[in-house]
């Protein structure tokens, strides 16, 4: 699966639920978060100071690094 940093970070949650160990391995407090719904990916790694490729390439392996 692909996602990129424009995505909605509630719309991949959504879509694809095994991300979610992704967040949470990156101490990403985006589930459940209302304001997952408005934020991109690009906007959640600059709010956590997450390095947005390395989270990237977690999120398309679906694997946490």
């Amino acid at each position: 699966m692909s996602f990129g940093s424009d995505d909605l970070v509630d719309d991949i949650m959504r879509t694809a639920p095994h991300t979610i160990r992704v967040f949470l391995a990156f101490r990403m407090a985006c589930v459940g978060c209302p304001i997952a719904t408005f934020h991109t990916v690009d906007d959640a790694c600059r709010e956590h100071g997450i390095d947005r490729e390395k989270f990237l390439a977690a999120l398309c392996d679906g694997v946490p690094a």
